[in-house]
Formats: C-alpha cells, structure tokens, sequence
C-alpha cells in the first residue's frame, strides 16, 4: 500500500468515551488508566498484549493502536454491541508523528512484523486489507486474511483530537446517543451511519 491509496485511519471505541477523547485525544492504554472510561478489549487479548514490547520502542500498552479498515475480525466479535459502539476516522498524516510504527497483522501475534512509518506501508496487502470478508475454504489462507485484517498502526502515548476527522456509527439511535454525549459544543462534528462497517 502507498500513502496515497490510504483515506483514513480507524480506531474503535464505546461512544460514551467520545467528550473525553474529543476533550484529551486518544489515550494509550497506559495513559487511560487515570481517566474513567468503557473499553472494547478483551480481556485475555490485553494480557497477551502487556506483554509485547515493539522493537527498538515502548510496551505495546504505550500505543495507540489504529486499523486501517475497522471491518475487521475484532469488530466482527463485537457486532451484537454496535449500538453502543463507533469508529473514530483519523486522519493519515498521523503516519507522519515521531515513533509511529506499522504492523502487518495483531501486534501482539507471534508472526507479525513491525516498521516504522511510514515506509511500513509497504508491508500492508490493501487488497487483503481492504476486502468484505476474509473466509476461505482454505484454512491456512484464512488465518492469513484475518490476521492482515488487523494490521494496525502504532501512535506513541496518544493522538491528539487535532487528527480526528469525524466518525462512523450504525445507526440513527447511535448518531443520537453519540451526540447527546458529546454535547452542544460539538454539534459540528461529523458522525456518519454506515451500517456494513458494524456488519449490520
């Protein structure tokens, strides 16, 4: 994939942790820690992943971790929540940050690579990444397409509200609870339903 195929970048999140981030960024899950907030992770992939240091940078809790296509396997395993969840668009030239790092698949799997950004582009299959659906007949290749799907892209410490460019929600009570949550003061902010990204 080159810089200028991408659109945007993508980071999930509970709308009810929209004022904050709209207020603070996004936080590492590091930096979270002090502020109260809903998560989407699962557990026993946090555990997996306090466990990973990125090569020659931080524990991988001291990044913000983006998908370049929220349509992906971890969304997938929490599309009966979609009502209660959005998808943040982050603009690409957070590519551009200091420290920023590419992966090719989850960055806490045993097999993923990891570069900095953004020549860690060139690592990333934009048709495998991009693509409706990863099921194969053939098991092998559908462990490979699934875990493309998860390619991520690694802020240090946070990414400022200043990169935010809008977000995706399912549907119309969403739009609603999402902004009723983030208050008159950001009325202009822009919230799109695309129901298939939630895979509804």
């Amino acid at each position: 994939m080159t810089f200028d195929e991408l659109e945007e970048l993508h980071y999930i999140t509970p709308i009810d942790n929209m004022k904050s981030i709209l207020e603070r960024g996004i936080l590492s899950h590091v930096n979270s820690r002090r502020i109260k907030h809903k998560s989407v992770a699962m557990d026993e992939i946090q555990e997996r992943r306090k466990k990973v240091v990125v090569p020659n940078g931080k524990p991988l809790h001291q990044y913000v971790n983006l998908y370049f296509h929220a349509r992906n396997p971890m969304l997938f395993k929490r599309k009966a929540s979609h009502q209660e969840l959005c998808v943040i668009r982050i603009d690409k030239s957070v590519l551009h940050v200091a420290g920023v790092v590419i992966t090719d698949g989850n960055a806490s799997s045993d097999y993923v690579r990891f570069l900095s950004s953004p020549v860690g582009l060139q690592i990333i299959d934009r048709g495998y990444v991009f693509a409706q659906y990863w099921n194969h007949d053939d098991p092998i290749e559908k462990f490979r397409h699934a875990f493309a799907k998860c390619a991520e892209v690694l802020v240090p410490d946070g990414v400022p509200s200043d990169f935010i460019l809008g977000a995706y929600v399912s549907c119309d009570e969403s739009k609603t609870q999402l902004y009723d949550i983030i208050g008159e003061t950001n009325k202009d902010f822009s919230v799109t339903i695309n129901s298939d990204l939630f895979f509804q």
